[in-house]
């Protein structure tokens, strides 16, 4: 007997799991705020030199004469952003007459920099002028953030698989709620750093065990659905984020708009009951009895939740946890020849898809459009995405449907080389295009993760192959980078990348409609044919609740 068997017992996909769904997915999307909060706070408005020796009124004159005669304008006919002449240039108030702008008449920017703050009143690049020589400490901020990530993920996917799913979640969600409101207190670029490394932390730590507490309350049937719905709500953090911050323009208060409302999950988060899948494999059999009553109750069934005891629970879990022990070693993730496989195929997957999903989501004023109806515009893609992704995964299965997505959004990476420089939407919504693809194989890798995994190393496995994504993260800036000495380098890595995840994803075993394995040791088995896919998938559809005396099978998602 499976504990998908029990959990089907207790009422399916019941109340519980919805509500306890919802309640797990809400932080998520404002954690989606966060990953792409720099598109905003980070904004670079356009700026030009202060000029020489000016007063403080003339030299915020953007378009009048004195401008005209301190600052070059480059080959679009804007005022140059890091360079002004070295003296004013009087003569070019003259009409019909035009610049001489060698080398030797022009300097950089001594006096500062004027910003336009029309669009963005105040971002982390006009407060500490990193634009020209320290344009690169922008790029730095946010590597940082990505290095807290893969810290993160390191970290909390570790304490889970010793201390429980909840403790590390909450913690996580009151250090993304501290360390993002100091993030808007301090005042040096130093803290900054420190605390976006800190909230980067907490976005493994939240996703991770999100995702775990939810497959693992989650009956076979509802696992697809509720990993999509993972995905979605991604989605819906991205239109947050655009809406918030055309609301709330000053990076500051934006900054602390977003972080705020995580001492609300943190305080409802101890409310959410523990995995008893976890429990009962760490011998907490009585906690993880009361946590199975109340859900039950939840359910509306009671009667069959007071039947319980751990003689029944056990008759459902003693084939599964037969022989589990409690992992603590990144070996065991390579110890033997299916986990082997599993991971370094999962390794490939994870870095590749975090490199080209990055590289395309992270800087969106690159094309040069506005930036609040770019992040719209990538958010709204994912849902046909999702939608798509939804249905193959739940029809085809989870194998195909990743396979398919990484390799068409790197086909429609590299063909966005070839659009011509000026058609800005075209590439706009190619590139978005490209990105649903992404995030859509992100989505349904994690929960495809998840489910490949044995429970004994399932934080353990989902920390370790996140800490490729979290590579992938970092590495992403460097290839953009690159660009700078030939365009055509990060849309072919990108897309090269892609296509190399997808065919990766092909050497992984399909898991519709399966029951999750629950040690190494059935996996195994499982890989040697031990349990057939017939049998896999009789005990994911048709479950048997005679030992509770239930009443027939319900449907679930």
């Amino acid at each position: 007997m499976a504990f998908t068997d029990l959990l089907d017992a207790l009422g399916g996909v019941g109340r519980f799991q919805l509500t306890y769904t919802a309640l797990l997915l809400l932080p998520c999307s404002l954690l989606a705020c966060h990953n792409f909060l720099q598109n905003f706070t980070a904004a670079v408005p356009r700026h030009h030199c202060r000029g020489p020796a000016t007063p403080a009124v003339a030299a915020t004159n953007n378009s009048g004469a004195w401008l005209r005669a301190t600052v070059p304008l480059d080959r679009f006919g804007v005022p140059e952003p890091c360079r002004r002449f070295t003296e004013p240039q009087w003569a070019l108030l003259r009409p019909n007459t035009s610049a001489n702008t060698s080398e030797e008449a022009t300097e950089g920017c001594k006096d500062g920099w004027v910003y336009d703050h029309s669009v963005f009143p105040s971002t982390i690049v006009t407060e500490w002028n990193l634009v020209c020589e320290a344009r690169t400490l922008r790029d730095l901020a946010q590597s940082i953030y990505m290095a807290g990530v893969l810290v993160g993920a390191a970290v909390f996917g570790s304490l889970a698989d010793r201390l429980g799913r909840r403790a590390p979640l909450a913690w996580s969600y009151l250090q993304l709620a501290v360390s993002g409101a100091a993030t808007a207190y301090f005042s040096s670029f130093g803290a900054y750093c420190v605390f976006r490394f800190l909230m980067g932390m907490t976005f493994s730590g939240i996703i991770l065990n999100s995702l775990s507490l939810v497959v693992e309350w989650m009956p076979a049937r509802g696992r697809t659905v509720a990993g999509v719905l993972l995905g979605f709500s991604f989605t819906l953090g991205q239109l947050i984020l655009a809406a918030v911050a055309w609301l709330v323009r000053p990076w500051r208060w934006l900054q602390f708009a977003v972080s705020v409302p995580f001492l609300i999950f943190f305080l409802y988060s101890w409310w959410l009951p523990e995995s008893s899948r976890w429990l009962l494999l760490h011998g907490k059999s009585q906690l993880a009895l009361r946590n199975l009553r109340k859900v039950a109750a939840m359910n509306g069934r009671k009667e069959e939740g007071d039947g319980l005891t751990q003689e029944v629970v056990s008759s459902y879990i003693q084939s599964e946890f037969t022989g589990v022990r409690t992992s603590s070693s990144v070996l065991d993730l390579f110890r033997t020849p299916a986990i082997r496989k599993v991971t370094c195929c999962l390794m490939v997957v994870w870095f590749s898809n975090s490199v080209a999903y990055y590289g395309l989501a992270m800087d969106l004023q690159k094309f040069g459009l506005s930036v609040y109806l770019v992040q719209v515009l990538f958010g709204i893609i994912d849902i046909p995405a999702m939608l798509v992704a939804t249905a193959t995964m739940i029809h085809v299965g989870r194998r195909a449907t990743v396979a398919s997505f990484l390799i068409l959004a790197g086909l429609m990476v590299v063909a966005n080389m070839f659009v011509p420089e000026d058609m800005l939407a075209l590439r706009a919504a190619q590139a978005a295009l490209g990105k649903g693809c992404l995030a859509s194989s992100f989505i349904c890798v994690y929960l495809f993760t998840g489910e490949l995994y044995p429970t004994e190393i399932r934080q353990m496995g989902m920390g370790f192959t996140s800490v490729s994504a979290r590579l992938g993260g970092l590495v992403a800036p460097l290839v953009t980078v690159v660009g700078e000495f030939s365009t055509i380098l990060p849309p072919v890595a990108f897309g090269a990348t892609s296509i190399l995840a997808g065919l990766a994803v092909c050497f992984l075993a399909e898991t519709r409609n399966t029951p999750l394995v629950e040690t190494i040791e059935m996996m195994e088995r499982r890989a040697r044919g031990g349990l057939s896919k017939e049998h896999a998938e009789g005990k994911g559809e048709e479950i048997s609740l005679q030992q509770l005396g239930a009443s027939p099978l319900i449907e679930t998602i």
